[in-house]
């Protein structure tokens, strides 16, 4: 472990036991680099219990950047370092940089939805970054027992939640979501089992509870992801059947409230059924 490194750590750790408070001298700026620098530090002490909680108490909580540095900010996580730090790679630790580079971001895209600082340039830039991310991560990998979270798809989909409630993203932006995460469950190789089919929920449930796209669209869309369930049969089809089937459930539990008589709820329960072998298969 470097003396740089080191001392950065106890840094943070001071600065945490101080409610994230910084001494006479020390500049936001200096720490920032650094944490730019080791956001996808393999260790989780620093990459997870130490850098994420500081960019969450200095953006969300204190609101301790300018929206000048806010942007700035924004420019370097979506940067190919960053955001897409060799974006297709499996299996590495690059996934850390990459992932823990959209928790910020949604931050940053938070801050934005509730106080607008981001120009119409700025905010299409981040939104096509985020799409392209989760179109493009790969390392799908949840909880490592070494290094901790990765954790990509429940990263992103925290993030595609702050970007649909922009006041920018119009009904075409929602459905541009909506083919993301359709490729997220349809992903080929990766079944979810970190919950990460809750957090993807809550992108579709913002849209169902801000009526962001009329319900009979979403059910349309609802629809359309069980087509899979047809799919010959593959590797694939199991994957994008038991994704998508388990993401519905979630979904399902958090719209319960709305009841029978909803044209969402009708989908869901009818892409679910046609989604479960095992519902189907009784005579």
């Amino acid at each position: 472990m470097n003396g740089t490194r080191t001392t950065f750590m106890a840094d943070l750790q001071r600065i945490e036991e101080e409610r994230y408070q910084l001494r006479e001298g020390e500049q936001l700026q200096d720490f920032v680099a650094l944490m730019l620098q080791y956001i996808g530090d393999p260790q989780p002490e620093l990459r997870d219990e130490l850098i994420y909680p500081t960019f969450y108490a200095w953006i969300k909580e204190e609101d301790r950047f300018t929206e000048e540095e806010l942007r700035s900010l924004l420019y370097i996580l979506t940067d190919e370092q960053h955001l897409f730090y060799h974006i297709g790679s499996e299996g590495d630790h690059s996934v850390f940089t990459r992932t823990f580079s959209v928790l910020p971001i949604a931050l940053i895209v938070q801050r934005h939805r509730k106080q607008p600082f981001l120009d119409h340039a700025d905010f299409c830039c981040m939104k096509q970054s985020l799409l392209r991310y989760y179109r493009e991560e790969k390392d799908l990998r949840g909880y490592l027992p070494e290094e901790g979270w990765a954790h990509s798809a429940a990263h992103g989909a925290d993030a595609l939640d702050e970007l649909v409630q922009c006041p920018e993203s119009d009904a075409a932006v929602q459905r541009e979501v909506l083919a993301a995460i359709s490729g997220m469950l349809h992903n080929g190789h990766h079944i979810f089992s970190e919950e990460e089919d809750e957090r993807i929920a809550t992108i579709v449930d913002t849209m169902i509870d801000k009526e962001l796209l009329p319900r009979q669209e979403i059910a349309d869309w609802i629809s359309g992801l069980a087509q899979c369930g047809g799919w010959p049969r593959s590797r694939g089809q199991v994957i994008a059947r038991v994704n998508s089937k388990n993401f519905l459930r979630s979904l399902y539990f958090r719209r319960e409230r709305d009841r029978s008589g909803n044209a969402v709820m009708a989908a869901m329960l009818a892409a679910e059924a046609a989604l479960n072998k095992f519902a189907a298969s009784r005579d």
